[in-house]
């Protein structure tokens, strides 16, 4: 029964997708809001974004800033002609660049060449908290370029 167990782990882990292929899915797309959602009216258009796009917005981000959430999800709505961007998709796109990132990070990249998703996840948010390497390198990648101070 025990190598059962341990076969299936092995399975599953063998057949789970590394977080940079789940980069690669493009999930964008621009619909009316049928009811409403979250923080979103009924017949507002609402981009859902994917993770290349979330990517390319925070290597945007200049050093020694920081942009929050919601500014990060406006300006992905303006930049796609909608007028919200999704919050369950957009929290779920930018775990997978921190995790791709961090996944570069121990595949020996250096911290200057990744993705620097610590420009808009800090140490507070939930998300942080979901992240499999902890928040840690968050919370040192913040101080260095001083963005807590702000």
């Amino acid at each position: 029964m025990k190598k059962i167990a341990t076969l299936k782990k092995v399975v599953k882990k063998s057949t789970q997708k590394s977080w940079a292929d789940r980069m690669e899915k493009d999930h964008s797309v621009v619909k009316k809001l049928d009811k409403d959602f979250a923080d979103m009216k009924a017949g507002s258009l609402m981009y859902i974004s994917n993770p290349k796009t979330i990517e390319a917005y925070i290597r945007n981000i200049p050093k020694g800033k920081a942009v929050n959430l919601k500014t990060m999800r406006k300006d992905l709505a303006f930049e796609h002609a909608a007028e919200v961007t999704c919050p369950v998709t957009t929290g779920i796109f930018l775990r997978i660049v921190a995790e791709a990132a961090n996944e570069q990070l121990e595949q020996g990249k250096s911290i200057g060449r990744i993705t620097p998703f610590w420009r808009v996840i800090d140490t507070k948010m939930p998300l942080a908290k979901k992240l499999t390497f902890g928040t840690k390198l968050i919370r040192e990648q913040r101080k260095k370029e001083k963005l807590d101070l702000l």
